[in-house]
This record gives structure tokens, sequence and C-alpha cells, in this order.
């Protein structure tokens, strides 16, 4: 059933407008309106560099221990290393870190001593998840705020861990001379330094 015609008046004289469902819009979209993308979050293999070998020497550049020299574990998915200080040595615990952010040196030390199936268990995602306590607003809570806050506990698992990584890279690490005291110092630029000119 098609719709009635509808009169308009044009000046002085009149006309009828048939009315249709395909009638001409008042507003148009503009042309340069944004469309959602379709992007597909497809998760890439992440291949590390040649010189990201277990046992590297690596020098970070950013983060809480930005210049300190650690050592390499072992390379993990999505580009991320673990790696140690070792932590008796220059105070840096086992972490995870961005293969973006870090200088791979030409010196290698020996983990041969390592216990495989630990750093296996170290490397999982959930080893690394912090346990997040919520604290109930209250009045003693607000009053909480003005006072220092408590130091964190360390888990005595995660303790025991880093004692038997650093048992072991220790162990290697005083058969070399100097190679001690190179990773307790820290890495610095000075004025007129050229990183791509020097060798690591």
């Amino acid at each position: 059933m098609s719709a009635k015609p509808t009169t308009k008046q044009f000046g002085k004289s009149t006309r009828e407008v048939p009315a249709s469902a395909d009638q001409a819009k008042k507003w148009y979209p503009a042309d340069d309106e944004s469309e959602p993308k379709k992007v597909r979050k497809a998760v890439r293999s992440w291949a590390p560099r040649k010189t990201l070998q277990p046992g590297t020497v690596l020098i970070l550049l950013a983060g809480r221990f930005r210049g300190k020299r650690v050592v390499l574990l072992k390379t993990l998915d999505q580009g991320v290393l673990l790696v140690t200080g070792p932590f008796k040595i220059n105070g840096v615990p086992l972490r995870r870190v961005n293969a973006r952010y870090v200088i791979a040196t030409s010196y290698k030390v020996d983990i041969s001593g390592l216990d495989a199936a630990k750093i296996e268990e170290i490397s999982q995602p959930k080893y690394f998840t912090a346990e997040k306590a919520k604290e109930k607003a209250s009045a003693e809570a607000f009053f909480k705020q003005g006072e220092k806050p408590q130091k964190k506990e360390i888990n005595s698992s995660r303790a025991a861990d880093q004692k038997a990584v650093d048992k072991a890279l220790l162990a290697s690490i005083k058969k070399v001379d100097l190679l001690a005291s190179y990773l307790a110092s820290t890495f610095s630029l000075r004025k007129g330094d050229k990183p791509h000119e020097m060798a690591w």
C-alpha cells in the first residue's frame, strides 16, 4: 500500500508531493567520518636477538635498576627476559625486564651450574604476580595516610629461590678476576662518549 501524496505550497501555487519511504534525507553524514577499524589481535611469535643468550651480561637502561649490570638467565615470551644481579653483588633480584631496554655485552657468565627445573619454575608468569591486599576505607586507614609506609615482607620461598640461584652464579663469578666488581659497578655515559662507537 503506497503512502498518500501530500500537498505543499510553493509561493502562490500548490503542488502534490508524493510521500515515499525513499525520500531524500535532510542531513547527510560527512565523507571523513571515521569508521571503527577491524584489527586482528594476533599474538606474534617473538624471536630474541642473537646477542641475548643465557649467561650474557646485560646493562639495564630503564626502570628502578637502570645502569645496573645483570646476568640473563632465560628469554621468556613476548620480549621479556628473566635476569638477576646476582642480588648479593649489586642488589638486583630475580626480575623480568623488557628486551628493548637492555644492552647486551660481549661477556658471558657460565650458568651451567644452575638448576634448570628451578629456572623453569621461576620463569612462570604466576611467579611474579603480586598478591594485592585491599585495605578497607575506614577512619583508621585515613589516619594512617601520613605515616611512613611499612616495608613489604618478602616471601620466604622467593628469598630461598634467590639464594639458590645466587649460590650457583657466585661460584662461577668468583672464578673470574674482577668480574664481581664489574657487575657491582653501574654504567653511565660521560660528556663526549659516543655509544654507537663503543664495543660492548
